[in-house]
């Protein structure tokens, strides 16, 4: 509740405790909801006291991996030239990437203040206190609770000068298919969808997962690559619209396949990538 600027000192000085306490307390919940809206666009759901102990402990300990496991990554990155095309320009991108390497990605652009589309349930609730604990944003929504608003918390923090991601076929998969996400954003906002992969030398695939989780080994050579930019026009139709999706879809297959080949290749053959990709 805001005085008057026109309420002279006298008519000020003559409101009571409890009219001030109750001016507080209905601020509150307002106040509340700012704090909110500042990271996340939907209302969490409720959940069992028995998931919610689970939440931290979890979060504690995924955290601790990465912590433990990042700083012996060693990362060589090929196509970053391209992102930075897109800065000199005064833009922001749009990052997508498969779930399977969420951690060598989430070591990788720490600090960063980069907006992650990220789910309300149970298993988002847990990512979401890691991934902020790295230095990331979040934007709470999915393909299937909210997705739409959280569109609209990242078109807002594109504007404010932070990047977005998403884990393009989560948060349940099918593995590899990617959502329409990134290029309905890239439309509204103007900001390239960039989509990249991570191979790495020495890791542990756990097949039984719907994403096939990939654990990299502690000192582990890591790959990093890049596709261009995929541009889409603001003004851009839904076949157009489909037409960018399907690009994403494949530019992601291709990033992946030389990614997860790459420490099988021989060194001519990586010098020819690396040739074709750039640094």
């Amino acid at each position: 509740m805001l005085t008057n600027p026109d309420m002279t000192m006298k008519t000020a000085h003559e409101q009571t405790n409890r009219s001030g306490s109750a001016e507080a307390a209905a601020a509150e919940p307002e106040a509340q909801s700012q704090k909110l809206g500042v990271h996340y666009d939907t209302q969490l759901p409720k959940l069992p006291w028995s998931r919610r102990i689970q939440i931290p402990i979890i979060a504690a300990l995924v955290y601790s991996v990465i912590r433990i496991l990042g700083p012996t990554l060693r990362f060589e990155v090929l196509g970053w030239q391209s992102a930075e095309k897109v800065y000199a320009s005064g833009r922001r991108c749009i990052w997508a990437f498969w779930h399977r390497v969420i951690i060598p990605v989430v070591w990788w652009r720490r600090n960063c203040g980069v907006v992650v589309m990220n789910t309300t349930a149970f298993d988002g609730q847990w990512t979401r206190k890691v991934i902020e604990w790295m230095g990331y944003r979040t934007a709470q929504g999915s393909s299937s609770r909210g997705g739409l608003r959280g569109l609209a918390v990242m078109a807002r923090r594109i504007g404010e000068g932070h990047d977005c991601a998403f884990t393009i076929d989560g948060p349940r998969g099918p593995r590899y298919v990617a959502k329409p996400g990134p290029v309905m954003l890239a439309r509204r906002t103007g900001a390239p969808v960039v989509v990249f992969h991570i191979g790495v030398e020495h890791g542990k695939t756990f097949e039984k997962t719907w994403d096939h989780f990939l654990l990299p080994r502690l000192f582990t050579k890591t790959i990093m690559i890049f596709a261009p930019p995929i541009e889409v026009p603001p003004d851009a139709d839904a076949a157009l619209l489909e037409a960018k999706h399907a690009e994403m879809q494949k530019e992601l297959e291709r990033v992946r396949d030389v990614a997860e080949d790459w420490f099988s290749l021989s060194e001519a053959e990586r010098e020819r990538f690396r040739g074709e990709l750039g640094k």
